[in-house]
């Protein structure tokens, strides 16, 4: 017999060149971190993008809404579709998706076009986050191994926005606002070649896809999103306005309905029936809305107001991150003493407190030459919103 029969058979789906878990993790780690990088990298760019593709500041919020949307409307289905078509394929699906969505966004000549690809990354992102997460299970052991993987991707998770920050300042300075979107291309196109060496296919589990939960789910949210928008720009009797929160009602009525009668809903309403679930998902709601909010506008205060540049406003955000990893370090540590319930009144109460002071730091420097008055974020634009 030649040495080629004597050979193991090659199991379908396995990783070309196995028994390299350290490259498996860092592909793993690489994606997460691109997919939470680009919540942040884009903020610090937002007045350079406002001013090259001509923005109003009310639609500029877009640029992060078509994004965050896409990608937290569509994240559960990616999960799904990572158990019935397989894990590495579907992750490998959304690395390409968000990799060409990055590409087109970097070449964006129109207002529409850069949203197109915002909302193009936030699905590619949706499909790639939950499958890379899985992936972790399946391609480490349960114990000490796994737990090591857990903490690498918890670490990159966490400190994905800070990296977004400070690496969007230097981008947007040191070259151009486009090439945050564009230092996604190598990335992606680095894991994608990687992904079939060290990560082997999962088994596929059998299963429906709720394609309409997920549409409704995310039109409602996105029709509700711009009737927010719409109101603060045309105000809260304009027929756009009222039109679209009627919209967003039906969408998500529709939602619940279809999440009632499905056989393998996307979101099983059972898991609102406890309460203390509930309370915590409603809080995190808020807090999420709350920090996406501070983000958008301290960006271009302090850019257009005070006059920082982007690596000094990627700078200037380093308190908020230190503060986010020393508070989480320390609730993990005293958890187990003090219980959950502590901890989100304390972290709720702090950040309403931070948020209410937030305006009384109105501007007490001229504005920016820059920005001359032209955009809604001058000084009597941000004493007004206060």
């Amino acid at each position: 017999m030649t040495s080629s029969q004597l050979a193991t058979p090659r199991i379908p789906g396995a990783a070309r060149r196995e028994g390299r878990p350290g490259v498996a993790l860092a592909v793993i780690a690489a994606c997460q971190l691109m997919v939470v990088l680009d919540a942040t990298i884009v903020n610090i760019a937002l007045p350079h993008i406002q001013s090259a593709l001509d923005f109003t500041t009310t639609d500029l919020s877009w640029v992060l809404s078509a994004y965050t949307l896409t990608f937290g409307g569509l994240l559960l289905l990616g999960g799904r579709a990572g158990d019935i078509l397989g894990r590495r394929r579907v992750f490998l699906t959304g690395i390409l998706l968000f990799t060409l969505a990055s590409l087109l966004g970097g070449f964006a000549q129109e207002p529409w076009h850069l949203l197109a690809a915002r909302a193009l990354q936030g699905v590619g992102g949706a499909i790639a986050s939950p499958t890379s997460l899985a992936l972790i299970t399946t391609t480490f052991p349960e114990g000490p191994e796994r737990n090591r993987a857990f903490g690498v991707f918890a670490a990159v998770s966490a400190g994905g926005g800070a990296i977004g920050l400070l690496a969007g300042g230097m981008l947007t300075e040191w070259l151009d606002w486009r090439w945050v979107l564009f230092v996604n291309v190598p990335i992606g196109v680095l894991i994608a070649v990687l992904t079939p060496l060290f990560i082997s296919e999962s088994e596929r589990h059998p299963g429906r896809f709720d394609i309409a939960g997920a549409l409704t789910s995310t039109g409602g949210m996105a029709s509700l999103v711009y009737g927010f928008i719409s109101a603060s720009e045309e105000g809260w009797r304009d027929t756009l306005t009222l039109g679209s929160f009627a919209a967003a009602a039906v969408l998500l009525a529709l939602f619940v309905v279809i999440e009632s009668r499905a056989r393998e809903p996307i979101i099983p309403l059972r898991m609102f029936a406890d309460r203390n679930r509930t309370g915590t998902y409603v809080i995190m709601l808020g807090l999420a809305a709350a920090m996406f909010g501070m983000f958008f506008f301290i960006v271009q205060f302090v850019q257009n107001v005070l006059g920082f540049s982007p690596i000094q406003s990627g700078l200037g955000f380093l308190p908020v991150t230190v503060a986010i990893v020393t508070a989480a370090g320390l609730s993990q540590r005293f958890l187990p003493r003090y219980g959950p319930k502590p901890f989100m009144v304390l972290g709720s109460a702090l950040t309403g407190s931070g948020l209410a002071w937030l305006p009384s730091s109105g501007p007490t420097a001229p504005t920016s030459p820059e920005c001359s008055g032209r955009c809604s974020c001058s000084a009597s634009a941000w004493a007004s919103t206060s």
